[in-house]
Parts: C-alpha cells; structure tokens; sequence
C-alpha cells in the first residue's frame, strides 16, 4: 500500500525539505488493518526493498541515497508509527470503533512520525528544533484527512474480516476446520 501511495506525485513546498506524500496514509493503513507486528515488519520490508534501490518511494525515489537525506527520519519512523497505531488498535477491542482508530492514527501517524521526522530534520538538515517542528505544520492539514480516511477504512476491513488482529471475535477452536 505504501508504495503503490507512491505513485501519487509528491508536493514540495518552496522552502520545505521535505515532500509532502500520500504514503504516510499507507503507514496508517497497515497499522490499522494488519497490526502492531505485520505493520512493522511490512514496513520494515519496505525500507529494505527501497534500500537496495527499488524505486518505491514517491517520485521514484529509492537506493541508499534516500536514508542521507532529510526525509530519513519520516522514513525510519514508518516501521515505529505502524507499530505504535496497531498496538493501539489491537487494545481498542475486539470490535474496531472509529473513535478509537481516529486515536491510534494520530498517535502514530502524526505524533509518532512527526517525532521521527523531526529527529532527522534535525539530524540531516541541520535544522534547530523548533525550527523543524515548526515545518512539520505543513504536513498537518493533510494528515489529519489521512487520519480519517485510515480510520474509516480500517473499520471497513475490520467489519468485512472479523478478528483479522489476532482472533478477537472468535477463539481458536472456533477457527479451527471442522
């Protein structure tokens, strides 16, 4: 899902190091859909497969090079904010509420991934703190529609695939083939 949000043209503000993507919708998704463990390893996947130069980052960017630059930490946080938002939707219950999804992808895919990028503003852009805090207002407007939209999908999945994080709805011997 990530990459294929790639495919949707970045935005780069004037003075902004950092482009503004639909791919954080896809960190979002996979946390909310597939969990804390298959969205972190999913996305850990993805950053290996980018590093050895797949081009699966928007605008065709991959390869070594992307992890030098001042999108590495929004990049390294993908794995960390995927994590955090199914960890917090496998608590949300057995049955997903769209209050609680609306909680978990903000945690994650804003605080959680604004903290990442803004250590590797920091880091690599040579940017001060509030300074690259402040940048990340950019991203805001847009990430709160993908908060939305994440939730509202994954309540769809989740009321399509009962149990999908783990069984919730059902035990195992009630799973197992008859």
């Amino acid at each position: 899902m990530v990459a294929a949000l790639g495919l949707v043209p970045a935005v780069a503000p004037f003075g902004i190091p950092v482009p503004i993507t639909a791919q954080s919708l896809g960190v979002m998704l996979a946390g909310a859909v597939i969990g804390a463990r298959r969205g972190f390893l999913s996305l850990a996947l993805l950053l290996v497969l980018v590093a050895v130069g797949l081009p699966l980052l928007a605008g065709g960017r991959g390869g070594l090079g992307v992890f030098a630059g001042p999108s590495v930490g929004f990049l390294l946080g993908y794995p960390l904010a995927a994590y955090v938002i199914g960890w917090l939707t496998e608590r949300g219950g057995p049955t997903y509420r769209l209050a609680w999804g609306l909680v978990a992808n903000t945690v994650g895919g804003i605080v959680v991934l604004y903290a990442a990028g803004i250590a590797g503003l920091v880091a690599v852009a040579h940017l001060g703190v509030w300074e690259a805090t402040a940048l990340n207002g950019w991203f805001l407007a847009g990430d709160s529609v993908k908060v939305v939209v994440a939730a509202l999908v994954a309540r769809g999945v989740h009321a399509a695939y009962p149990g999908l994080l783990g069984g919730h709805s059902r035990t195992r011997r009630e799973r197992a083939p008859v």
